[in-house]
């Protein structure tokens, strides 16, 4: 077949696939010309999913009426005029695609009037030809309306899922950036129905309360970390330990305002709650990371969902360490709740007993705390401590760590009985200990104390495949904390030294049980503790074992002072609480 040269058509269809995927990303082109037009008010309207209809009006710029046949042109933009721009793009769009792709695809108007101009100018294309323009009356902005989303191309159409499916795309599109833009009022109409609205005043929680509704808010914990050395910075917020989610679709994640998808910023979320919350539950945080432009490449992508940055090990530990530093400032302690007097007979515990973490907002009124620039503010519940559950004053202050307790006893050889002056306290003996263990371990290591104990004899143990590439990949570190191992021939190898901390009689399985902990949650110098919780684990109190009144009192003063005294380092937590108030209502004395 020879070569030539397509026809300008079948080009433009060709070049638009990769710009419009779906109706989603539409809607995803149009936001952003707006948002880049200094819009402070943007309404979107679909119909059929986005298939029938797409509308997005703004009251931003507007387009010069010489101007507006050139923006359809491919490549032509106002965003980028010399080569380097590239190595610092500012502005969400800037390759001068959008208005031709979606044109190709599509029957488009688009009207627009600038703000110091009496009159507007509109256009009408179809299929990417134009097919009219000329002055018109408008309001100032742009509005562009999409019809018949490939309609010319039946094939593509056919792969789209449901209109619901689609609209369902575009929702959550329009919320995850009037989350990012709390200064711009965004509304959302699906069909007859608004379905979003933000208040565009500038504070991010309101635009949260919006898109979550407020009880997520009142969940909710500032970020605000700043690296001096980078000058790398987080801000946003995210939710404290009791607000989880079955999935990974509530974290979300911009870059300079751009909303991104990032699997490194996935996992470093993930390891900023390690050992916080339960398995295979993922938490709920809305960051925005600050760097530099040029430290970041947006033209990786055909849909600029995916971003390279030039430091990735700095970008990891900015967003990690912010967050981490937000939930140990913050996490609170677990409290066993019943339900209050009238709801049911006195001592039933049914549907009424749960545990929650009390959120920093609990039981106080007009709350609020101050973030940097327009991320806005979150306020409080608005409303008194809930009936039957304590007066406000119970409440500890997430400044707070424990309270002092005095040991009463043991209840089934796995917890200990304390009480305080606010009520009764469950500690998990095993769990506590665990925590204890882990602080001192990780305090040891970063220390470069002797963590390491020689056994008088060496043990042997046989490894699989996949462990001796963990132990290859790993061995200085294991050797950090204690291991001193010797190859014995193929797969085997003898163990001579462990980590002093380690209690268990069979050092051989310590080691596999660790290695394959290892393997399986993988390890990065941003987070060490995969080893340290596995040793802790290995070598805290067990459940069943008797302690005596002594042993239990040292105990819960080492864990009064460790950094994170709520939970082990699984994310179980260590202690509940029964509040002096809620025992007595259940007892009739209030």
């Amino acid at each position: 077949m020879p070569i030539r040269q397509l026809p300008h058509e079948l080009a433009g269809q060709i070049a638009a696939g990769e710009v419009v995927e779906r109706p989603v990303s539409v809607v995803k082109e149009l936001l952003e010309n707006s948002i880049d037009a200094g819009a402070t008010r943007i309404s979107v309207e679909i119909r059929g999913g986005g298939i029938e209809k797409i509308s997005v009006a703004d009251d931003g710029a507007g387009i010069p009426p010489d101007e507006v046949v050139l923006a359809f042109q491919r490549h032509a933009t106002s965003k980028l005029d010399h080569p380097g721009l590239l190595d610092a793009i500012p502005t969400l769009g800037f390759r001068g695609e959008a208005l031709p792709s979606i044109a190709a695809v599509s029957q488009m108007t688009m009207t627009t009037r600038q703000q110091d101009t009496d009159v507007g100018y509109g256009v009408e294309m179809a299929w990417g030809k134009l097919m009219g323009e000329g002055s018109q009356g408008c309001p100032p902005g742009t509005t562009v309306q999409v019809g018949d989303l490939f309609g010319n191309l039946p094939a593509r159409r056919n792969f789209l899922r449901s209109p619901t499916a689609e609209g369902g795309r575009i929702g959550d599109l329009v919320a995850r950036y009037a989350l990012a833009y709390p200064q711009i009022a965004f509304s959302l109409k699906v069909g007859d129905r608004t379905t979003l609205s933000t208040p565009g005043d500038g504070r991010q929680a309101n635009a949260m309360v919006a898109v979550y509704g407020a009880d997520v808010v009142t969940n909710l914990l500032e970020v605000s970390w700043e690296d001096p050395d980078s000058g790398y910075s987080v801000e946003g917020f995210t939710g404290n330990p009791s607000l989880h989610r079955a999935n990974r679709t509530y974290m979300t994640f911009f870059v300079n305002r751009r909303w991104i998808q990032s699997r490194m910023l996935t996992f470093a979320l993930e390891e900023a709650y390690h050992g916080l919350l339960p398995e295979k539950r993922y938490p709920l945080a809305v960051l925005n990371l600050v760097l530099p432009y040029e430290d970041v490449d947006v033209n990786s992508h055909p849909g600029k969902r995916e971003v390279r940055f030039r430091q990735d090990g700095k970008v990891y530990s900015a967003l990690q360490r912010g967050v981490r530093d937000a939930l140990l400032a913050h996490s609170p302690v677990r409290s066993v709740q019943s339900p209050p007097i009238g709801r049911g007979p006195v001592g039933s515990y049914e549907a009424g007993v749960g545990g929650f973490f009390r959120s920093p907002f609990d039981g106080r009124t007009s709350q609020t705390f101050s973030t940097p620039g327009d991320w806005g503010s979150v306020p409080g519940s608005g409303q008194s401590h809930p009936e039957g559950y304590g007066p406000p004053e119970a409440a500890l202050t997430p400044q707070q760590t424990l309270p002092v307790l005095r040991v009463v006893g043991q209840v089934r050889l796995t917890y200990i009985v304390a009480e305080s002056p606010d009520g009764m306290y469950l500690v998990d003996q095993h769990a506590a200990h665990e925590r204890v263990l882990f602080d001192r371990i990780v305090r040891e290591a970063s220390q470069r104390e002797s963590l390491s104990q020689p056994l008088l004899a060496p043990v042997h143990v046989e490894l699989t495949t996949g462990q001796v590439s963990t132990l290859a990949e790993q061995r200085e570190f294991l050797s950090d904390y204690g291991f001193e191992l010797e190859e014995f021939g193929g797969t085997a190898y003898l163990v001579r030294s462990v980590p002093a901390v380690l209690t268990t009689r069979d050092p051989g399985k310590a080691l596999v049980d660790v290695l394959d902990m290892v393997a399986f949650e993988g390890l990065l110098k941003e987070r060490e503790d995969v080893l340290a919780a596995s040793l802790a684990c290995h070598s805290a109190i067990r459940a069943g074992q008797s302690m005596t009144e002594p042993e239990m009192r040292a105990l819960l003063e080492q864990l009064e002072v460790t950094d994170n005294p709520h939970t082990c380092p699984h994310g179980r937590p260590t202690l509940i609480h029964f509040s002096a108030y809620n025992m007595e209502r259940e007892f009739g004395r209030r």
